[in-house]
């Protein structure tokens, strides 16, 4: 496998996680600061109100930042010594399976956030008990 090749299968088999983890460290930090229709998590449940879809961003940032550095080591460990070992076609089928846990996971973070909406927040979008709003979804934290 010429340098090319690798360069292409190694950054293809880590745009995931690091996007993730962009994304997360951001969602987290620096959330959009209203509701919209175009960028930020969005589902019926976190687009209730404000309160709603900053714990969302909030709870999501910390999830993707934990897994995209975890998919992220993961990744590493994988590409490289597959590449190493057995070279081009088996690194390139390595890469295409890892994308697709990647996505399984990127897809799969949809269910504990919308855990977590439930159970801090009814259907119509108030905190639920005593429960107001925690540190996931205050700004800047």
């Amino acid at each position: 496998m010429d340098l090319a090749t690798w360069i292409i299968i190694f950054v293809s088999g880590l745009l995931c996680p690091l996007l993730m983890l962009g994304f997360g460290l951001v969602s987290k930090k620096h959330p959009p600061k209203t509701i919209n229709s175009w960028y930020g998590y969005r589902t019926a449940r976190s687009m209730k109100n404000q309160a709603t879809w900053d714990f969302a961003h909030g709870y999501c940032g910390r999830l993707w930042t934990r897994l995209g550095v975890i998919l992220l080591a993961v990744s590493v460990a994988v590409l490289v010594p597959v590449a190493l070992v057995f070279g081009g076609e088996k690194a390139c089928i390595a890469a295409v399976v890892l994308l697709g846990v990647q996505v399984v996971v990127l897809l799969a973070s949809i269910y504990p956030v919308e855990r977590a909406l439930k159970k801090h927040f009814d259907q119509d979008g108030n905190p639920v008990g005593k429960q107001q709003v925690k540190a996931f979804g205050k700004r800047g934290q």
